[in-house]
């Protein structure tokens, strides 16, 4: 039961004790497969024997209908960590900058290429949201990754400011990697997307996933967005040919199609996100506010919150191998009300 590197860890709890845990240690969308997708899969079995399309042509097309964007500045792989690994070996960066905290494969992956990294901090006393002072750090840098809502605060970039760091990027040749894999958690998510500008900037790459909004984390299937071709064909490089199953292509493709889907998560999303963040703040919790479909808070209390719930059989996620956070703080998913309930009162007790 030590520190996990990530969330979603539910096999040890599995191995270690009877039955299974309630996860809020993975921000999965709790609807859970779309039915569609369910049904694709159970109906397409025998197409399995044969290696996926290395080209991943119904998806690409599915894809750039769903995006607004033409094929052939799209990229998929086998999750969105997945393509910044690849992203990272073939272009082996000298110098990046990173937030902090922020998602930890970045820096995983760039110390893999032995890339020096610079990291810029994010305080609590402003919810951990990117400031002007970025600008002056990205003179030099090779990459920045800016995850947008952030993981682990869930807090936003404002365009605007987004726009400034892709013009100053732009302007030093530093690769801009902009990670919106929680994005679409948001109402009105375009306004928060950079995916409108994309065609204004070479240098700039967006990272998305099936994994989170489609509850696909099983399926391993991401994609990246970049106007820059040749870019795309240096990373493409840098994959094994086949990289996207053929039920991750199946379900990709048949998830685009269910909109009423999207409807109903963010509506859960938004409601339940309200529902936990009151709760909790009114237990004296500081809980930080949040975009997308976690919340980051902290316990003052000396209390190690991660093992008295595992105890009642439920795990969040532990935040102290975030650069920037220590043992008080802790992430949870947003589920289900039936979930969060039980959450909620599994901390009353914890906390009387």
């Amino acid at each position: 039961m030590g520190l996990k590197a990530h969330g979603g860890d539910i096999y040890s709890y599995i191995n270690e004790n009877s039955g299974k845990p309630i996860d809020f240690s993975a921000s999965i969308n709790p609807l859970g497969l779309p039915k569609g997708v369910k049904k694709v899969l159970k109906s397409s079995v025998n197409q399995f024997a044969a290696y996926p399309d290395v080209n991943c042509t119904k998806l690409k097309k599915a894809l750039s209908e769903y995006e607004n964007i033409n094929p052939d500045c799209i990229s998929l792989g086998n999750g969105a960590a997945d393509i910044i690994f690849h992203l990272v070996y073939a272009l082996k960066p000298q110098k990046a900058l990173l937030l902090a905290p922020t998602f930890s494969e970045y820096e995983l992956a760039l110390k893999n290429v032995d890339c020096m990294i610079n990291y810029h901090a994010l305080f609590p006393e402003n919810n951990f949201m990117v400031k002007e002072d970025l600008l002056s750090k990205i003179e030099g840098m090779d990459i920045l990754f800016i995850c947008n809502p952030n993981n682990p605060t869930g807090m936003v970039t404002d365009i605007e400011l987004l726009k400034r760091i892709a013009e100053k990027s732009k302007e030093t040749g530093c690769l801009l990697v902009i990670d919106e894999c929680f994005v679409d958690f948001m109402e009105n998510s375009l306004r928060y997307s950079f995916k409108s500008f994309l065609n204004e900037y070479e240098n700039i790459i967006i990272l998305k996933a099936f994994t989170k909004i489609f509850a696909m984390a099983g399926l391993r299937l991401g994609y990246c967005l970049s106007s820059n071709k040749e870019l795309l064909k240096r990373i493409n490089t840098a994959n094994q040919p086949w990289s996207v199953s053929v039920p991750a292509q199946l379900a990709g493709v048949e998830a685009l199609k269910d909109q009423n889907y999207i409807s109903k998560t963010l509506k859960n999303t938004t409601k339940e996100r309200h529902y936990l963040t009151n709760q909790l703040q009114k237990m004296s919790i500081c809980v930080f506010e949040s975009y997308s479909n976690f919340i980051l808070f902290r316990i003052n209390e000396g209390i190690d919150l991660y093992s008295e719930l595992y105890k009642k059989g439920i795990i969040i996620r532990k935040c102290e191998n975030f650069k920037g956070l220590d043992s008080g703080y802790y992430r949870i998913a947003i589920k289900n009300h039936a979930d969060n309930t039980k959450f909620i009162h599994a901390i009353k007790e914890i906390l009387k």
